[in-house]
């Protein structure tokens, strides 16, 4: 079971992202929709009754979430999102990331051209139409196997040069491991010592860090990740690792020492939010109490 799910923030158009996603990328498919109550809702989201409140799709077994809302937080590359072709697994690995690149550039922007980088023989980072940035990588297929999709974190402005303290801290948290670390040479200038890339499992998920070359962006509610929990004890565990900013708190919503949005949620959410006056309640909230919804 996948328990932490990247959400991605979209201005009324996540319906809309989520079917173009499912048609351009492999294994892509819409899994729900769920519904803003059609009435009970706050003054600043009244036009958003009866719409898509958000959407869950799955990109080659990989689960994503859409939330639609308003123009509130902006979209960034801080986190993107790596794809792996791998020439052992598919033999036409080459040929289906040139496709994947032509639709997600059409209305985007190439952040790096694709070509030959070193690290990979064919290598792009595009952000596409709705701003979501990714990475096409050809993978070297030696050494442990990776998913094909993967989160990758980037750690710039405020957060710059803690890429292997979050690293240390995520792996303590959630009892996981690193598996690539790589850091600047000392003749990198400014940034020797940093982190060129690494990678690390969280709840048998693979994620992606790498400290920014100098850019402004950081971490913004763009892109959350959703952390399902069994029950109101495990909640208040993740919740008090995780919070770092008090009035970043709302309805199970916190935000990490590194900026990093986090939403600390039941499994049983859905359940919990079909109970009479779920909504408003919940908006009410700073971490969820379950036993607020009986």
């Amino acid at each position: 079971m996948q328990r932490i799910v990247p959400n991605i923030w979209f201005d009324h158009t996540a319906a809309q992202a989520a079917q173009f996603y499912a048609s351009v990328f492999p294994g892509g498919r819409v899994l729900s929709t769920r519904c803003y109550p059609t009435e009970g809702l706050p003054d600043f989201q009244a036009d958003m009754a009866g719409q898509p409140l958000s959407v869950e799709l799955e990109i080659a077994g990989y689960r994503l979430g859409a939330i639609n809302a308003g123009p509130e937080f902006p979209l960034n590359p801080s986190v993107s999102f790596l794809a792996n072709f791998d020439p052992s697994v598919d033999p036409q690995a080459r040929e289906h990331l040139d496709e994947l690149w032509e639709a997600l550039i059409d209305g985007g922007e190439a952040l790096m051209p694709l070509q030959d980088y070193g690290f990979s023989p064919h290598y792009g980072w595009v952000k596409d139409k709705y701003q979501v940035s990714w990475q096409l990588m050809l993978t070297n297929p030696e050494g442990e196997p990776r998913p094909f999709l993967t989160p990758a974190l980037m750690f710039g402005h405020t957060a710059q040069g803690r890429a292997a303290e979050a690293v240390d801290f995520y792996t303590s948290v959630f009892a996981g491991r690193t598996g690539t670390m790589l850091k600047y040479p000392a003749d990198a200038g400014p940034v020797a010592g940093e982190v060129m890339f690494s990678d690390f499992q969280l709840l048998d998920q693979w994620f992606a860090a790498t400290d920014s070359a100098g850019h402004d962006f950081t971490f913004t509610c763009g892109v959350s990740l959703m952390l399902t929990c069994a029950d109101q004890a495990e909640i208040d565990h993740y919740w008090s690792q995780l919070s770092a900013v008090p009035q970043a708190e709302r309805c199970g919503w916190c935000t990490d020492k590194f900026g990093l949005s986090w939403q600390v949620v039941p499994a049983d959410l859905d359940t919990l939010m079909s109970t009479p006056g779920a909504y408003p309640r919940l908006m009410s909230m700073t971490k969820i109490d379950t036993t607020a919804f009986a």
